[in-house]
């Protein structure tokens, strides 16, 4: 039926002598046709509505996440153990991980009443840059606020990156069966030539300079290309193993150990045998027998209820709203 519809909308002139029932079935054809259209563009626009609402509800939840609730705000004025969470993969595009821990930080410091500061860190790490630069910046915190401690406690897991920068703390706390560690760097892609070979195709890549195709899956990697993606890993690499002496200092009970910084994880177990954790713990007893105040107040940004929200659902329906909107015009 849709490829008439042209037909529909422009019928093309008959003689008197027309089937009548032709000409019926075709008006009532047209008639049904523009009636769906009009059903299927208001249907769109009250989805479009229905979505630039929700919109708004998640940015309202967002904003209201922002601020402590009345019980919060009793605790802080009380005697308390900072909290802030660094969850996730670290620069994984969804937040500025480094602004939240300055800015968590800040606000600690700026309360006067928190005796000391747990990051609960459950990451499997990320990006060395921004590991590296929230390893200095809390360094430079700590520094400008000596009198307040700053403890990680990983949780499931503190590799890689995160455990970059749990090295800024003045000690790591971990589970038994944590997984942290993992002080290595990573790089990696696939190699497709053998693959066009078979298929019969040649790749054409235009470039100037003579490795400014490197990492290209469809073009042989060169010696010389190979020699220099190892040297900027193992550059990388020097700068984390050189934060974690920096951070770890004596601690490290095996530093000379090449398997430390091999890139392996540990257990908790493990990492309290070669000095990369200092002890057992979790939020709370760190809070209860090391800090000795009990009483956690968090000052994570946003509240883990919106993130989720944000996260998980904004994408979809800011697509649902373009689509929408796309239908009305």
């Amino acid at each position: 039926m849709s490829y008439k519809l042209n037909e529909l909308e422009n019928p093309k002139p008959q003689s008197s002598s027309g089937n009548w029932e032709r000409d019926t079935l075709r008006d009532v054809l047209l008639e049904a046709y523009k009636e769906q259209r009009r059903a299927r563009i208001w249907r769109n626009i009250w989805r479009g509505v229905a979505a630039l609402l929700f919109l708004g509800f998640l940015g309202a939840v967002s904003s209201s996440g922002d601020s402590k609730s009345p019980m919060m705000q009793m605790q802080a004025s009380e005697k308390h153990t900072a909290l802030i969470s660094l969850n996730g993969v670290i620069g994984g595009g969804f937040d500025d991980q480094v602004k939240m821990l300055r800015d968590s930080m800040e606000a600690v410091y700026k309360n006067g009443k928190a005796q000391a500061i747990i990051i609960r860190a459950n990451s499997p790490g990320g990006s060395p840059v921004v590991s590296s630069i929230a390893f200095n910046e809390i360094r430079q915190l700590k520094a400008q606020h000596p009198k307040i401690p700053v403890y990680v406690v990983a949780e499931d897991m503190c590799a890689s990156g995160c455990y970059y920068i749990a090295a800024a703390a003045d000690k790591i706390y971990a589970d038994p069966s944590s997984v942290v560690g993992s002080i290595g760097v990573i790089g990696g892609g696939f190699d497709a030539t053998g693959l066009m070979d078979k298929l019969g195709v040649k790749r054409r890549l235009k470039i100037a300079g003579s490795n400014k195709g490197m990492g290209d899956p469809f073009t042989p990697e060169t010696p010389e290309q190979t020699k220099i993606w190892q040297q900027t890993l193992g550059d990388i690499h020097a700068e984390f193993i050189k934060a974690v002496k920096l951070g770890r200092g004596g601690r490290l009970k095996d530093a000379a150990n090449p398997d430390v910084f091999s890139g392996r994880i540990y257990t908790g177990v493990e990492a309290k045998k070669v000095g990369l954790i200092d002890d057992f713990g979790n939020i709370y007893s760190v809070a209860r027998d090391v800090v000795k105040t009990p009483n956690l107040v968090n000052y994570t940004p946003e509240d883990e209820w919106s993130k989720l929200l944000g996260r998980k659902f904004g994408a979809e329906v800011k697509a649902q709203v373009k689509e929408a909107l796309h239908g009305i015009w």
